[in-house]
């Protein structure tokens, strides 16, 4: 019993770890960008240029997380990063100065970076050491959580609070969340064996495969950002659905909520390629859903599969990472997330500039997912590269098969 309490408070500071750093610290920017644009005077474009220096910074992290092998170091990161995501947050609220939003922005997404990247290889390696499966659906359920909270938070903030008011109020959800982020993760463990004595052995793919997986996650970056910024703002320039934006990212996150979990049965029965697959494919139609159908419908809907499979996506990959590097995840999960981070200030960039140049975020939409249909061909290839990959290894083991 006491073996599952502890589990659950090591899955429990992941999730808190997430809502703090991607929903409050990131994610609350989304809804309250329309807010920000019509009481704080933050144009289009400058709006997208946030949501890239927040990417560069995301980015940043990601080269501190695949760059480093030392658990220890990892876990100070980790918990320096949830302080910075209340501190980031706090300073939204202080100043209208661009560039004071601009290092906020940025360094908020160093602290997505400790929690997605750092903390979620502190906790997978605390699963595997304690043979427990390393699936991290529970773990990723914070984004979801995070991401509705925050949406709902703001419906609800905006009836009587101004965008600064419901700044300073994020930070002091961001406070409250911090506690349970910090105290409930352990120290980490810096043995070679788990729990039972079984050595944790790493079993890299090969080249072929790891180049096509980081440009199918590239595009996987640009189909989930051009949403994930901008969706709020998307829905309310269509006709008819001014002020409605805010739940359509709701929607986002109740579907995220729980999708890691779904998308970890299905990878079970499926295998995680085929898994991957499926959800690009229904990532695609969600993306499109909105200004293919239009209406309050189309939008709904599309928020759904986008939160559905999006997360999904992610927890799956970083799943990957650990059972290919059992014993230095971060690693793995920081190269692949250096491939998603680079897409994911390309993309709100992009965006921002199509927004000014045509009044409307809707083309950034169509980018997202062309950018998308070209990731889904990339993984579709890499189950030919994973066949022959492991033809050349049974080939090897077999005596005489390597001469």
């Amino acid at each position: 019993m006491d073996e599952q309490i502890q589990r659950l408070k090591v899955l429990g500071a992941g999730i808190f770890s997430l809502v703090l750093a991607l929903g409050v610290a990131r994610f609350a920017y989304t809804p309250l960008l329309p807010l920000m644009q019509a009481q704080a005077g933050l144009g289009l474009a400058e709006g997208g240029w946030l949501a890239a220096i927040n990417y560069a910074g995301y980015l940043s992290g990601a080269l501190i997380a695949a760059s480093i092998s030392n658990l220890v170091l990892k876990d100070r990161l980790f918990r320096v990063g949830m302080v910075m995501a209340v501190l980031t947050t706090v300073m939204m609220g202080l100043s209208t100065d661009f560039w004071v939003w601009a290092v906020s922005r940025y360094l908020a997404g160093l602290s997505s970076a400790a929690a997605m990247l750092l903390g979620t290889g502190l906790i997978l390696n605390w699963l595997i050491r304690h043979n427990h499966r390393s699936e991290l659906g529970i773990h990723f359920a914070g984004i979801g959580l995070g991401i509705a909270g925050c949406s709902l938070a703001v419906a609800l903030m905006s009836l009587g609070l101004d965008w600064r008011a419901q700044w300073f109020a994020f930070t002091a959800i961001a406070c409250v969340l911090l506690v349970p982020a910090l105290s409930w993760l352990p120290a980490p463990d810096t043995s070679g064996l788990t729990r039972s004595g079984a050595p944790m052995h790493d079993r890299p793919p090969s080249t072929l495969f790891m180049r096509l997986f980081m440009a199918s996650y590239f595009c996987a970056g640009v189909g989930y950002v051009v949403s994930a910024t901008f969706i709020v703002a998307i829905v309310n320039q269509l006709p008819g659905l001014e002020g409605k934006g805010s739940w359509s990212f709701l929607a986002i996150g109740l579907a995220a909520a729980p999708a890691c979990i779904v998308w970890d049965f299905i990878a079970r029965r499926t295998g995680e390629l085929n898994a991957l697959i499926l959800a690009a494919v229904l990532q695609i139609v969600g993306i499109l859903l909105p200004v293919v159908v239009g209406g309050l419908v189309g939008s709904i809907a599309g928020a759904l599969l986008f939160g559905g499979t999006f997360i999904g996506m992610v927890s799956l990959v970083l799943t990957m990472a650990g059972r290919y590097y059992p014993t230095r995840p971060a690693k793995m999960m920081g190269k692949m997330t250096i491939s998603y981070g680079i897409a994911q200030i390309l993309g709100p960039a992009v965006t921002g500039w199509l927004g000014a140049v045509s009044g409307s975020y809707a083309g950034g939409l169509y980018f997202a997912a062309g950018a998308m249909v070209v990731g889904t061909f990339l993984l579709v290839m890499l189950k030919g590269v994973e066949r022959r990959d492991a033809s050349a290894a049974a080939l090897a083991r077999t005596p005489g098969g390597a001469s």
